[in-house]
């Protein structure tokens, strides 16, 4: 019998943060108990394939764990997310210690599996199949769990977009929308027991319901509808695709004061011929117009994007239009990479690939670029007052009061000296009014300067 211990490595993005939060809760539930790499019965690793060597990455830590446990049979593996849904039954083969493989559809019934995993040594179970409608999983909290002061809410999984690039539409299935009471039911859970900020997540947020599987609701609609919810301090989302964003999104920034000064909006390219051959369904005009419309509606907004270099046929010239389109925009941070390919998608297949050396140049010039200009914005947040979240205690540096660090309004980190009263519910998860005193490369630095709420 396996060892009712666990231990979850999480790779990729923010949805696999929110799936590995949920499996973590519902093992505790089943009875498992947290424990430290090198220490645990099994491992649990959700894994993410929008990167470039995601398929080795996941090897590499499986043979980590194999070399670190000496292969014991006792030992159960599970391997999740997008790589487990690419790779599927052939890890079993290839590494005796894995005894579970799912999905992004199939973590709903991973908890079960694992359990039954457990006692059953020479089983094996596969949960790859894609649901036609979104799986609900049981996301009721017991009445001794506290929720950290920012969480992340699914509010649909996959994706219709099918840009040239991405794999996600096919390790994550079509697009189906959660009903929005049981988004809301889960969001108040999170706020009855110490949540204060709340980020709604997705492939794709403002094509929420698209798919019929809101019951009519908008995502505009469920914007509203989540900001309304009492305790409630901050509300975020990701990811929205520009094609998709309406009037009736931009207009909650200005409608809901909740909502968030900083918006997530994927470029991928400041040239209309790659984004044509993207697949991405805008060209710079729109995005421009998404724009100016957004800082219209909420001034002082912060925007950061998503950049892929060296795209298939991507000339200089088309290079410097990004360059170009960067500058003109002013992104307060991006997140950029080298393209790759990934198998089964259109980009793969097309011609006039660059060479590495050329993407990876063009790539540190962005990033150059964009360092600069990112540190540029802190700076002038200097002297500001800002309200920060905070999330975590830091270590001490000996200077008097307490250090503590969270994300102010428009999503920039900030370390704070807590050197007043701490609220009746103590610091983390606190409001608290703070005036930036100095900027670091890719945060800031402030002193407490009220009370926290």
């Amino acid at each position: 019998m396996t060892d009712r211990t666990f231990h979850i490595i999480t790779f990729g993005c923010q949805m696999n943060v929110a799936d590995s939060d949920w499996l973590r809760r519902s093992l505790t539930g089943l009875g498992f108990s947290e424990a430290p790499f090198g220490e645990a019965g099994v491992y649990i690793l959700n894994t993410c394939s929008v990167r470039d060597k995601a398929e080795h990455k996941v090897y590499s830590e499986l043979g980590r764990i194999r070399h670190l446990t000496g292969n014991s049979p006792d030992i159960l593996i599970g391997v999740g997310g997008c790589v487990a849904q690419q790779v599927g039954k052939k890890l079993f083969s290839r590494f005796s210690q894995v005894r579970l493989v799912f999905g992004s559809d199939g973590i709903a019934s991973a908890p079960q599996a694992i359990d039954r995993l457990a006692h059953q040594r020479s089983l094996r179970i596969s949960l790859l199949d894609f649901a036609d409608q979104y799986e609900e999983r049981d996301t009721r909290w017991s009445a001794t769990e506290t929720a950290p002061p920012s969480a992340f809410v699914s509010i649909m999984q996959g994706c219709d977009n099918y840009c040239a690039y991405c794999i996600v539409p096919y390790v994550r299935g079509r697009q189906r929308s959660r009903a929005p009471q049981a988004v809301l039911d889960e969001c108040r859970a999170l706020l009855e027991r110490g949540t204060r900020e709340i980020t709604l997540l997705g492939q794709n947020v403002n094509a929420y319901g698209l798919d019929g599987g809101s019951g009519g609701a908008s995502f505009s609609d469920l914007l509203h509808q989540v900001a309304a919810l009492p305790g409630l301090a901050r509300l975020r989302f990701v990811t929205a695709h520009p094609k998709d964003l309406g009037d009736d999104v931009i207009q909650a920034f200005r409608d809901l004061p909740v909502l968030a000064s900083r918006l997530h909006l994927p470029l991928q390219s400041g040239s209309n011929r790659i984004l044509k051959l993207m697949g991405r369904r805008y060209d710079c005009e729109r995005f421009r117009s998404i724009v100016d419309r957004l800082r219209a509606a909420r001034p002082g907004i912060h925007l950061s994007t998503d950049v892929i270099v060296g795209f298939p046929g991507e000339t200089e010239e088309d290079f410097e239009q990004t360059m170009s389109f960067l500058r003109e925009i002013g992104f307060a941070g991006s997140f950029s990479f080298a393209y790759s390919d990934r198998p089964g998608t259109k980009a793969a297949l097309l011609p006039d690939k660059l060479d590495k050396p050329a993407k990876l140049a063009r790539l540190a010039r962005l990033q150059d670029w964009q360092y600069n200009y990112a540190w540029g914005i802190l700076k002038g947040l200097v002297g500001e007052t800002v309200t920060v979240l905070l999330e975590d205690l830091c270590p001490s540096d000996g200077q008097g009061g307490e250090l503590w660090s969270g994300k102010e309004e428009r999503g920039h980190s900030v370390t704070v000296r807590c050197t007043g009263p701490a609220p009746a519910k103590g610091w983390r998860g606190a409001m608290l009014p703070t005036r930036v005193t100095e900027a670091g490369m890719h945060a800031l630095r402030g002193e407490q300067c009220g009370e926290g709420w």
